[in-house]
């Protein structure tokens, strides 16, 4: 790992319930020593992404990372218009939603909504950071992913989130190609047990998985009808936010679900 990935991996460990990070935590966080983590954060701090707060100096994102993230948006709106998809997906399958973005080791979850239909739902976090073979969104950006982009993360250690996660490369490999051939992954407990979530890829204007955009529903409510149900408007809430975006669905994209 190069020194520049190294000291962008260190902003992964920011999230919503941890806005301020200091020294030592990050230290134990990253696995890094304490001089190495101190030089790579200065370095950053001299760019303006991270900056130090408070009396005990404390890490916290700085305002360049808003800079690039207000160019992002501008570029590839998909922020903006994931809220309002968000919002009808949810109203229709009265389950909780919520977009994610690639990275190359990690998705980010970047907008979540909620259906006020339940009083028990799946709760999320924005910023929330997911793996690839352990949930919906993360398989079924895999799927149409680039091969060389497939391997690279299934050559890395694969932890079991829970004792459904599939950690077995030729298996996940299996899946990819039923999700190929389908257009929607589904994940029951693999992230998080008695979960049960399907997603959609998002594409961009190269024909690329950006992200995906997920529905999460307790086990329990998971009826026939209701997996119907989410696959039919989770389908058309991908193809529209791709659409939105001004993206473009590979060749041979499945534009039909199966039941």
């Amino acid at each position: 790992m190069g020194t520049v990935t190294k000291a962008l991996s260190l902003l992964t460990f920011f999230n919503q319930t941890r806005t301020e990070i200091g020294l030592s935590d990050l230290t134990r966080l990253s696995g890094l020593n304490k001089a190495t983590a101190y030089r790579l954060m200065s370095e950053l701090q001299q760019a303006g992404f991270v900056e130090q707060a408070g009396a005990d100096r404390a890490y916290r994102l700085g305002p360049e990372v808003l800079r690039l993230a207000a160019l992002r948006e501008a570029a590839v709106p998909i922020l903006s218009a994931s809220r309002p998809a968000l919002d009808r997906l949810s109203a229709a399958t009265g389950e909780t939603t919520h977009v994610s973005l690639a990275k190359e080791e990690v998705l980010n979850t970047i907008a979540h909504a909620y259906s006020p239909r339940h009083a028990t739902k799946v709760m999320m976090e924005d910023a929330e950071v997911v793996s690839y073979h352990g949930t919906a969104s993360g398989l079924s950006v895999l799927a149409f992913a680039d091969a060389d982009f497939v391997d690279r993360v299934l050559a890395r250690p694969l932890p079991a989130h829970t004792g459904d996660t599939l950690t077995q490369p030729q298996a996940i490999r299996a899946q990819l190609s039923a999700i190929r051939a389908d257009g929607i992954a589904e994940s029951i407990g693999g992230f998080e047990a008695d979960v049960h979530s399907h997603a959609a890829p998002i594409f961009g204007p190269d024909g690329k998985p950006l992200g995906a955009i997920a529905v999460a529903a307790p086990v329990t409510r998971m009826t026939p009808e209701a997996r119907r149900l989410i696959r039919t408007e989770l389908r058309l809430a991908a193809l529209g936010l791709t659409q939105s975006i001004g993206g473009i669905c590979p060749p041979g994209f499945p534009r039909q679900v199966a039941a």
